[in-house]
């Protein structure tokens, strides 16, 4: 009877945690003066709809090459990645573009906020080339900030906050068109440890509101605090810890 049971509630979950993202036979080469680099080497993997992920591995072992075809920031050589049931290699320009700023969020190690640029408006950019917007930039920027827990800094420039706060502004700029996927890599690659477990927690908050979460990272530890984590080397997955 347990044994039922058990399998009962893993279909019940995975009833209410569809998949997502679905790669098969992922390959990403690049030739680079005469030179074949083989990123990625067949990938095979499900993503379900609200996971919390970790991708880690050495420099080099294709973790990053993986985040930036999720994003459409790349393209595969071939092989599908089919994100919600829509198969990206089929998209021309401007829907990719659509998908980069409407479902997908990404937040990066050096937080590439415009300098001379308040907290809100470095948030408000991206609704800028939305079809969503409709006129309110700013108030869904404040709200995105204050989501992230800087509601008393929303007229500062970068320069007038902290690492871990501009990071923030990153995360708020990233959530501002509702993802429905967020992808950071190595988003504490330039805080200490403190600011780092503050803005893994803001992670695994937002990760609770039902936002696929998808951190590259090489730290361990939190790799860790992730629910799964996918690893990397040579360009293939050689481990998949649940």
């Amino acid at each position: 009877m347990k044994t039922k049971k058990s399998a009962s509630a893993r279909a019940k979950n995975e009833r209410a945690s569809p998949t997502q993202i679905v790669a098969r036979d992922l390959v990403k080469t690049y030739y680079l003066g005469g030179s074949t680099i083989g990123a990625l080497q067949g990938i095979d993997v499900e993503i379900a709809r609200g996971e919390y992920l970790a991708v880690t591995g050495a420099s080099g072992s294709g973790k990053s090459t993986f985040m930036n075809l999720i994003g459409a920031l790349d393209s595969p050589t071939s092989g599908t990645l089919e994100i919600e049931g829509t198969e990206l290699g089929r998209l021309g320009g401007d829907a990719l573009a659509t998908y980069r700023n409407e479902k997908v969020g990404f937040v990066f190690q050096t937080f590439n906020l415009l300098a001379r640029t308040t907290a809100v408006d470095n948030v408000s950019l991206p609704l800028l080339y939305s079809r969503r917007a409709n006129g309110v930039s700013r108030e869904k920027a404040l709200a995105c900030l204050e989501r992230v827990g800087l509601a008393e800094r929303v007229n500062h420039q970068p320069s007038e906050l902290s690492g871990g706060q501009q990071q923030r502004v990153a995360i708020a700029r990233a959530l501002v068109n509702d993802p429905h996927i967020l992808l950071a890599d190595e988003p504490t690659g330039a805080l200490d440890s403190k600011t780092t477990n503050e803005i893994i927690a803001l992670f695994e908050k937002l990760n609770e509101t039902g936002i696929t979460v998808i951190i590259v990272t090489h730290e361990r530890d939190i790799a860790a605090r992730a629910k799964r984590c996918l690893t990397f080397r040579d360009g293939r997955i050689v481990e998949d810890r649940h």
